[in-house]
């Protein structure tokens, strides 16, 4: 079996780690990414992880409920992200795969700096890299971090796991009548304000030609499919 993408990044939101629980994170569903991430990795496939903190805390949607400063939201938004990186990477290690956990904000005894040259070498050597505190900004989301560190890195795709299998014209669960879309174009996301990743991300992958995979992580498997270049999800280029 030959990979179609030889270097990618995996965007995982907090929720995705959370399965049936209100929050926080579920060690099964850690297990089984662990597992499906290995599989890819035998593959001889070069992965980087971009994680989210939504699972503990939301910037954007949690300063309005708390009243907070929207920045000091965000910082505490990222820090969420730190937390499932470490547990990622300690499931990932325990499932066999070397790891390094990256920063955008400096925490040396918790994981390396990021350093895209150093990131690079890990890739190399065959180790996942998995990239927490976002952009180190606050008003930038994981989706941007992902799609900015992608092509730090020189990724040929970015792969979005999401609950659902592609991108719908409607919210699948609501409407019974929407469409899934096999393929779409960026411009097509933007003007039709498909809720894919956020408008700076899209717009940063336009710009630099980065095709998106949006599929299901909760179907075992899927990930292997998606790197195999078999029909799944919705891709967007």
């Amino acid at each position: 079996m030959k990979a179609k993408y030889k270097r990618i990044v995996l965007k995982l939101s907090g929720e995705a780690l959370q399965g049936d629980k209100h929050h926080g994170i579920d060690q099964g569903i850690c297990f089984s990414i662990a597992r499906q991430i290995k599989d890819i990795v035998d593959l001889g496939v070069e992965v980087a992880l971009v994680v989210g903190g939504g699972n503990i805390f939301r910037g954007g949607t949690d300063s309005k409920i708390f009243n907070m400063d929207r920045s000091v939201a965000d910082y505490m938004g990222m820090l969420a992200t730190v937390i499932n990186g470490l547990a990622l990477q300690d499931t990932l290690e325990k499932t066999g795969v070397p790891t390094r956990v990256q920063t955008a904000i400096a925490m040396h005894q918790v994981a390396e700096p990021y350093i895209k040259r150093k990131a690079i070498r890990h890739l190399e050597k065959k180790r996942v890299v998995i990239f927490v505190a976002g952009t180190g900004n606050p008003y930038f989301t994981t989706d941007t971090a992902a799609a900015l560190r992608a092509m730090e890195i020189h990724a040929d795709a970015i792969l979005k796991a999401t609950k659902v299998d592609g991108v719908y014209s409607a919210d699948p669960l609501k409407d019974k009548s929407a469409k899934k879309y096999g393929s779409l174009k960026y411009i097509d996301v933007l003007r039709k304000g498909l809720k894919v990743m956020d408008a700076t991300s899209i717009s940063l992958c336009m710009d630099h030609n980065l095709p998106i995979i949006i599929f299901n992580l909760t179907k075992t498997g899927n990930i292997k499919k998606v790197i195999l270049g078999d029909r799944v999800g919705t891709v967007i280029k």
